[in-house]
């Protein structure tokens, strides 16, 4: 049986960790901040119940500390503790190590974390799962005569991504065989100087696409529904502008369809918590992105 939740921390600052502990509040817990000797008179600290200092004002120092936040659970009796988003959000050690700590991680397992953190890896989860992928090679191969030949059996234009990647880091289009030993070599010392991975992976270009998320929610018994979809195909070198909830002229039976696929996929990595599959999609056809294993910016938009 799960241990009720009386007493949460929440791991973070600023705007979400307000928006966290307003509903916990509301929900009758007790709530627990942490602050950096920069934040110790911000919004969170003063909305919160309890409040720990946990280092000075660099995030390495303060935030990114998970012994310092697990001290300030066990120090503060808290139940569990909720991420928020960036920090320790996608961090899987933080994750086994707050259940070894007997503290409830407010998010997925540390597995699907690390699932979903290599694109490449979450591809061929995917694929399995049954999961529409852009036609592209998602190996382990990471020869350049390989990998242009690849790009060759595809057809030009593709897309080079850094597979641990994200943010339009490491990541090139290329038109034509003859830019592609410099558009690899340059997206992998962008991976590399980003992520510290250098691998990458190749998948068709689309020209004309839409990017469309869509949210999921699921529980610890293996059930996950879908909250609709976000449009953010307003980007600016790979980052979203606008996002607008529900998507312009998706059709129902797309939006079904597109559903499905984001509740498959979340129950592939046996996902628990909020999270959000991204989508491109061209035509009649759309094709699993990635996946974002935490709260994101944009949910207030689906909410």
């Amino acid at each position: 049986m799960t241990r009720p939740i009386r007493t949460l921390l929440v791991a973070n600052r600023g705007e979400i960790a307000v928006r966290i502990m307003r509903t916990a509040k509301a929900m009758g817990l007790k709530t627990v901040a942490v602050y950096s000797q920069a934040d110790a008179r911000a919004l969170h600290v003063e909305r919160a119940d309890e409040a720990y200092p946990i280092g000075p004002a660099p995030a390495r120092e303060s935030y990114l500390r998970i012994e310092a936040i697990l001290d300030a659970a066990r120090m503060s009796g808290a139940d569990a503790i909720h991420p928020g988003y960036g920090f320790l959000s996608e961090n899987a050690e933080f994750a086994d190590a707050c259940a070894r700590a007997d503290i409830v991680f407010v998010g997925p397992p540390a597995s699907a974390i690390r699932a979903m953190g290599s694109k490449s890896a979450a591809k061929a989860l995917m694929e399995k799962a049954g999961v529409p992928l852009v036609p592209g090679y998602h190996g382990a191969d990471q020869d350049e005569a390989f990998l242009a030949r690849k790009a060759g059996e595809i057809g030009y234009p593709v897309l080079i991504k850094a597979s641990a990647g994200g943010g339009g880091k490491g990541m090139k289009v290329v038109r034509a065989a003859e830019e592609f030993a410099e558009a690899l070599a340059s997206a992998k010392r962008e991976a590399k100087n980003a992520f510290g991975d250098d691998q990458v992976l190749i998948e068709k270009y689309l020209t004309k696409p839409r990017h469309i998320e869509v949210q999921v929610f699921a529980d610890t018994h293996g059930n996950a529904v879908y909250l609709h979809e976000r449009d953010c195909s307003i980007q600016r070198r790979h980052q979203k502008v606008v996002e607008e909830a529900p998507a312009p002229g998706l059709t129902p039976e797309r939006r079904a369809a597109m559903g499905k696929a984001a509740v498959d996929a979340a129950k592939a990595v046996g996902y628990v918590g909020a999270g959000t599959v991204e989508f491109i999609a061209e035509g009649d056809d759309f094709f699993f992105m990635e996946m974002n294993t935490r709260l994101q910016v944009e949910h207030p938009v689906t909410e």
